[in-house]
């Protein structure tokens, strides 16, 4: 299985799929899931003749289960770490959710400067800053997400089991039809993780303030988000994110969840296409 190993000692598995001559597209996936949860994408990109690429952050799915790092800085770390072994440029990086947030790290702080990007994406992401505070007062107040750490922590498999057979898909709303593959296949990637890497995630994800990154960021971005998503209310996020861009394009949906990457993939796909060929 192919590995890399960062400086701080962690093994990150990835996914190197395609022409190695193509352009590359880099996925990075969602809390607490793993580079699995972009199947859909990775293998429409493939069949279009592009380079796809996809790690599990740390912790998360077949990387190891270190008890450190689960932070922002390590998370885009570990991404450059896959992205200098493979000598990737000229690349396209797609984050989905904690993944956006990884994305605006990485491109502002490794894939520009070393001159490796070409266009971002960030997909229902974390972006600017989730948790409610002075200076963002319409953020979620931070009992939303002790209310995640207290789940996770008493009941872990009964927790990964919830989110998408609710909120995460828009499964809990009126005249959605649950996918049962879909849900187990959440819990799946879920349960492959380290549960202190979870855990401590939750700080990652809500308290990061990524305003400067998206402010640092000067490539092409297209940032996507669905208009019902419950996890990460867009105007918390994306319709803050694209005013601090100094390239962005933001595209909505309407009635369309967090997980819009899987249970809408078709028109996502091709609407990342056609940003990819612009």
């Amino acid at each position: 299985m192919p590995f890399v190993t960062t400086q701080d000692g962690t093994e990150i598995f990835f996914k190197d799929w395609g022409p190695k001559d193509a352009q590359p597209i880099v996925f990075h996936h969602g809390w607490p899931l793993s580079s699995d949860d972009w199947d859909a994408q990775m293998l429409f990109f493939v069949g279009h003749g592009y380079r796809v690429v996809a790690h599990d952050r740390r912790g998360h799915g077949r990387s190891a289960q270190v008890g450190w790092g689960h932070d922002m800085d390590h998370y885009a770390a570990d991404a450059a770490a896959v992205v200098q072994h493979l000598d990737l440029r000229n690349a396209v990086h797609v984050g989905h959710s904690t993944g956006g947030g990884e994305v605006a790290r990485y491109v502002a702080r490794h894939g520009e400067p070393q001159g490796r990007v070409a266009k971002a994406v960030l997909v229902s992401a974390v972006t600017p800053l989730m948790i409610r505070t002075g200076d963002n007062p319409e953020g979620l107040p931070k009992e939303v997400f002790d209310g995640f750490r207290t789940a996770l922590a008493g009941n872990r498999a009964q927790f990964f089991l919830d989110v998408p057979t609710g909120p995460f898909y828009g499964f809990n709303r009126d005249g959605a039809t649950p996918l049962q593959g879909v849900i187990r296949n959440w819990w799946r990637q879920g349960m492959m993780g380290s549960a202190l890497a979870h855990y401590e995630g939750i700080k990652a994800f809500s308290e990061t303030d990524q305003t400067g990154d998206l402010k640092a960021i000067g490539v092409p971005t297209l940032v996507l988000h669905g208009e019902d998503d419950q996890i990460v209310p867009i105007a918390d996020a994306a319709l803050k994110a694209i005013t601090h861009l100094r390239s962005g394009t933001l595209r909505t949906y309407p009635g369309y969840p967090h997980g819009m990457l899987t249970v809408n993939a078709d028109v996502l796909n091709a609407d990342l296409l056609a940003f990819v060929q612009s």
